[in-house]
């Protein structure tokens, strides 16, 4: 029989350019002391804790242990952790729920982009053969798939603008960063984390007055070399989303993790998302991009929105690599 499994709890930092007199424990102690405190529950309540970094970025191995000095040495604790966004966290998290091994569940994820050269850095994702060793940086990729857009005729430079303009658009941001990409349409360099609070049935109904249920999750991956995807579409958001029963019944609330307003319009189609649905009332990562808690910050967005009452279901999306490589879509209920 599925368990029913909910959000609980969502807690995010304030989003830095530069948190260099923070370390990464410091930034992250205070979201899970008040991402716990939400629900009332202590260390030792949490029966899984799971959470989502990336060692390039903090620039030395297993740096997620350090990290763990933010949950606690003392009790022990069941612990893993994704070299990935915290939204693949969350789904690891959602799967040893649902088999029963755990009642409840700690997820976080957190990143500081802003000590290196974050567009040189993300290109170790890329395909070690063939497009690695020529360093193209991740904003001349978004830019491919940007112009790849514009070539078939699904969008435009104005249009770009107004993607921008609804998330307030920085000032000054009109020059172009790698065309037909200007700053107005890449995301700000943030460090930052983020938490949420997993439950099932009765626990969640009780620590939370409204859960945001986990009706579905799923995610796909595309092909690794880039020569062989159409950039201007992503059969694997639309995989997910069928597959997480996004298509089944409307949406009123999207949160997608399309870091450049060109991903939106990619993401928009593959979900087939209509006027009538709220897309990133948060502000999404053109706003803030703290990498490797960007995505896990959608689904706790929209989990929100459920909480508030302001939503009755919501999708939420999240990526990792290159052009929309990797992509998860969940999908959640107030009931």
């Amino acid at each position: 029989m599925t368990r029913d499994v909910a959000i609980v709890a969502f807690g995010q930092s304030e989003h830095r350019r530069d948190s260099s007199e923070f370390s990464e424990v410091e930034m992250l102690m205070p979201v899970l002391h008040a991402v716990l405190g939400q629900v009332g529950l202590t260390t030792d309540q949490i029966d899984f804790t799971c959470s989502g970094s990336s060692d390039y970025l903090a620039g030395r191995a297993f740096s997620f242990t350090m990290a763990l000095d933010g949950v606690g040495a003392w009790p022990p604790i069941a612990e893993s952790h994704v070299e990935m966004d915290g939204a693949w966290a969350l789904y690891e998290a959602w799967v040893k729920i649902l088999t029963g091994e755990a009642e409840t569940a700690l997820v976080y994820a957190y990143g500081k982009s802003s000590p290196g050269e974050l567009r040189d850095v993300l290109t170790r994702q890329l395909d070690p053969y063939y497009v690695a060793p020529l360093w193209p940086d991740s904003v001349s990729l978004a830019a491919l798939q940007a112009q790849s857009l514009i070539d078939v005729g699904l969008t435009d430079e104005r249009r770009l603008a107004a993607i921008a303009a609804r998330y307030g658009a920085r000032t000054g941001a009109d020059d172009y960063v790698v065309r037909p990409l200007r700053r107005r349409d890449c995301p700000p360099i943030h460090d930052g984390a983020a938490a949420v609070v997993l439950a099932a049935g009765d626990t969640a109904r009780r620590l939370c007055p409204r859960p945001a249920w986990i009706r579905g999750m799923d995610h796909r991956i595309e092909a690794h070399s880039l020569g062989v995807r159409d950039l201007s579409d992503s059969p694997s958001t639309r995989q997910a989303a069928e597959r997480a029963g996004a298509f089944d019944a409307p949406v009123d609330t999207a949160e997608l993790h399309a870091p450049f307003s060109s991903q939106e319009v990619v993401l928009r189609r593959a979900l087939r998302l209509g006027d009538s649905v709220a897309v990133n009332p948060s502000g999404g990562a053109l706003v803030a991009n703290p990498v490797m808690a960007a995505g896990l910050i959608r689904l706790g967005e929209a989990a929100a929105r459920i909480h508030r009452g302001q939503s009755q279901r919501a999708l939420a999306h999240a990526t990792s690599g290159p052009c929309l490589q990797q992509n998860l879509v969940a999908v959640l209920e107030a009931s």
